[in-house]
């Protein structure tokens, strides 16, 4: 079974504050199209403009560090047919882990179900987060990845400090956030995907996350 996890990306949609929604275009139209192909054949090339931060993404250790690898630098075994592990959260806001969980080379997914609020005001604010400690804790341990259904996977007071970034993408750990879906996951038992291109350059790209349960 293949459990999608990912937003679908919309004309104009708002992902995070302060960052433009995207824009579609079209560079060859079907009509167009029919003066270049033979007869009764056509085709459709759009375009899109959108900001990396853009629905469900990746941040590789280049988001965050000028030298850490980027989106063509992070191996695909570090972004796809990972084995899953499902965190689900209590309440409050700050997001714990740790104890005798078996995290080392999973992709750790923290679920608080706050991707309910996606595309609304509500999701902007409020939003659960992972306690620093908690990703310290996660890096020491050895996860291959992290993932979030959340606005962020850091408290994102006036301020700016993003602790849980520094940590995890410091130790070469790529983070997923605005996850969706998880609520539908085993807690473990599934392969969790999720590949930018291979764009040169970019730390934070859309990825088409997902999950293969056995």
């Amino acid at each position: 079974m293949i459990v999608e996890l990912s937003h679908r990306i919309v004309e104009g949609m708002i992902t995070y504050p302060g960052v433009p929604g995207p824009t579609l275009g079209v560079h060859l139209s079907r009509e167009d199209s029919r003066k270049v192909y033979a007869e009764g054949t056509e085709f459709h090339i759009g375009v899109i403009t959108l900001a990396a931060n853009t629905g469900t993404y990746v941040d590789t250790p280049h988001h965050r560090y000028p030298d850490g690898p980027d989106l063509s630098q992070v191996p695909v075994d570090k972004l796809a047919d990972l084995p899953g592990l499902v965190v689900r959260a209590g309440a409050g806001r700050e997001v714990r882990i740790g104890g005798d969980l078996d995290v080392r080379g999973r992709a750790v997914l923290i679920h608080t179900g706050w991707d309910r609020h996606f595309g609304t005001d509500a999701y902007q604010h409020g939003h659960p987060y992972l306690a620093p400690e908690s990703a310290a804790w996660l890096a020491e341990q050895g996860a291959a990845l992290v993932g979030i259904d959340s606005l962020n996977i850091d408290d994102t007071p006036p301020h700016g400090e993003r602790p849980a970034h520094s940590i995890l993408l410091k130790a070469g750990i790529p983070l997923v956030e605005h996850l969706t879906g998880l609520a539908a996951l085993p807690d473990e038992g599934f392969r969790f995907h999720a590949a930018p291109p291979m764009v040169s350059g970019m730390g934070t790209f859309p990825v088409r996350a997902y999950a293969v349960v056995a």
